[in-house]
């Protein structure tokens, strides 16, 4: 008997490693300018926040690559706001690469935020699955009232179940591959637009003087 493949959970196996390529070809075609820099960081910045608050609360679980699941429903800090901050500060993640490194901007950045969403959203279905059967009503309740990527001012009341303490530490202890990733290629990005910068300013400067 055949077994049947899902998409879903490849995508959730290898959801790290995805990524690389798209960022490979922000670096590749960077043509970074002071104002996509500046504009792009604050973006990365804003989603890495996400990311982090969602880990002090939700802990290292969301860092499993193995199967799908969850010891906890947790509906609390950013959880209380969107369904999957997680995600969605990824999404702002790599879309503010794309505007700091200014490749084939529109185009580039366009295409990876349209592949993530279309990732993210088949392996929230597959995780959406799992807490349906593990917490019933009271998931389905949650999945009513709070949305899935995109943030609702309005604050989920979650009520008549335990949510973990938000642990500052914790959360940056568990984000510290991020931060090297992130200061990794921001750091890329930065020495391509000097050099940019310098060549340009030279070329300048000998045809000026000419």
């Amino acid at each position: 008997m055949k077994t049947q493949i899902d998409l879903r959970k490849i995508l959730f196996k290898y959801r790290s490693y995805i990524p690389i390529p798209f960022i490979l070809l922000m670096i590749v075609f960077a043509k970074p300018t002071i104002y996509s820099i500046a504009g792009g960081l604050l973006v990365i910045l804003f989603g890495e926040f996400i990311r982090l608050w969602g880990v002090s609360v939700a802990g290292s679980e969301t860092r499993t690559t193995k199967s799908v699941g969850s010891s906890l429903l947790v509906t609390s800090g950013p959880f209380s706001y969107l369904r999957n901050p997680l995600y969605f500060g990824n999404i702002c993640i790599y879309f503010g690469v794309g505007i700091m490194s200014w490749a084939a901007f529109p185009f580039l950045p366009i295409v990876t935020l349209s592949y993530f969403i279309f990732q993210y959203t088949l392996i929230v279905s597959l995780e959406e699955e799992h807490l349906t059967k593990t917490y019933g009503t009271e998931y389905q309740r949650y999945l009513k009232a709070v949305p899935k990527f995109f943030p609702s001012f309005k604050k989920y009341k979650y009520s008549g179940h335990d949510q973990p303490q938000l642990d500052w530490r914790r959360g940056i202890k568990s984000e510290q591959r991020t931060f090297q990733a992130i200061l990794i290629i921001v750091f890329i990005i930065v020495v391509i637009w000097m050099l940019r910068f310098f060549y340009d300013w030279k070329i300048t400067k000998l045809f000026g003087d000419a």
